[in-house]
C-alpha cells in the first residue's frame, strides 16, 4: 500500500488532491479548520489552497455569520470524482 501511496503523489500535490476528496466525500458544511486537520496541514496552508481552488472554480466560498463554509463547484465535484478514481487505480 505504501508504495502505491508514492506513485499517486508522483502524479498529484498530496494535500490539494486530499482536500477537494474530504470535500466530495462529506457533504455536510466544511470549515477550513477542518479541512486543514483532515488532511494534516496548517491551517494558513489548507486557506491558500482554497483560495487558488476558488480561482479556478473549483470551490466556492460562502459566509455564514462570521463563519465561511466550503463547498465544491460542479467541476471541483467531477475533478474530486477523477482523483479519486485514479488513487483506486494507483
Amino acid at each position: 500500500m505504501k508504495k502505491e501511496k508514492e506513485i499517486f503523489e508522483v502524479f498529484f500535490r498530496r494535500k490539494p488532491a486530499m482536500i477537494l476528496v474530504a470535500l466530495r466525500q462529506n457533504k455536510r458544511n466544511r470549515y477550513g479548520s477542518v479541512l486543514a486537520k483532515e488532511v494534516d496541514c496548517t491551517y494558513s496552508h489548507a486557506v491558500k489552497i482554497l483560495q487558488e481552488m476558488e480561482k479556478s472554480a473549483l470551490v466556492s466560498f460562502k459566509k455564514m455569520g462570521r463563519i465561511k463554509t466550503i463547498e465544491l463547484t460542479e467541476t471541483g465535484n467531477r475533478v474530486a470524482e477523477h482523483i479519486e478514481k485514479i488513487r483506486t487505480i494507483l
